[in-house]
């Protein structure tokens, strides 16, 4: 990105924008029901935005429309209203507000609240996505990748491991659609993922391995929750992966210059 021109806002812009193809597809295959449950998760995320701003000065952010596309494409289906809202104010209220609003955040919110979601009611049924989806994930993440937002190393990390594995004769069949609209939504996340060179390629690595480990072993979880878990493991190790990126550059520092 380039310095002196961006600010949080204008990246969570650049995100939603590069989101577009797979919130159009979507909506054009959920139809009125899919803008219904779109609102839904964007009235729950801008009331705890609001309530925040008015009690701490913490201004709002465009990345809660994001944070509700998420959770709106991929939470399980049919769960009770007193059970989304509840996942929902935890992931954007203790993985993002918490921590000082999008930019400030460790984990992304809306991986927090699918992984609550999962967790809490592990007989959620979650939904199968529309084979659409996946193919909307190319422009999406080409168009985050030219805009700035979408680092290019974590993509291709994870892409070497599915498609190496796929080449040596591992069936995606179920969870491909699954384990890449989770990559554009969620790992891609540029706050929530790590962010050297080094660490991008090993973050996405570890979300393609655990998304084949998962494929082969994980035999009564949904497509869905089976990239969800992926993706906070992958989260949740992406500062370790940075520190060993810096580690491995200070340790060429000094034996270059002693």
């Amino acid at each position: 990105m380039i310095r002196g021109i961006w600010d949080r806002e204008t990246v969570a812009l650049a995100l939603l924008a590069s989101v577009f193809p797979i919130a159009a597809t979507w909506l054009l295959a959920e139809g009125l029901e899919g803008v219904l449950r779109l609102v839904f998760f964007l009235l729950v995320a801008g009331i705890w935005h609001i309530l925040w701003m008015l009690a701490r000065a913490q201004p709002p952010s465009f990345a809660g429309a994001i944070t509700a596309l998420c959770l709106a494409i991929l939470a399980p289906e049919d769960l009770g209203l007193t059970a989304l809202l509840v996942s929902t104010s935890f992931g954007v209220v203790v993985a993002d507000l918490a921590f000082g609003g999008w930019g400030r955040n460790v984990l992304n919110p809306a991986t927090v609240a699918l992984a609550f979601m999962g967790f809490g009611f592990p007989a959620a049924p979650w939904p199968d996505l529309a084979v659409q989806l996946g193919w909307a994930v190319a422009p999406a993440l080409l168009l985050g990748v030219a805009l700035g937002v979408t680092a290019a190393p974590l993509v291709l990390g994870a892409g070497v491991v599915l498609v190496s594995a796929h080449l040596w004769g591992i069936e995606f069949s179920e969870t491909g659609t699954a384990l890449a609209v989770v990559l554009a939504l969620l790992v891609c996340d540029p706050v929530a993922s790590a962010s050297t060179r080094l660490g991008r390629w090993l973050n996405g690595a570890l979300y393609g391995g655990l998304g084949l480990l998962f494929t082969l072993h994980w035999q009564d979880a949904a497509p869905v929750q089976m990239a969800v878990s992926a993706a906070l493991l992958a989260s949740l190790a992406a500062p370790l992966f940075d520190e060993i990126a810096i580690s491995l550059w200070l340790l060429r520092r000094r034996k270059r210059h002693g």
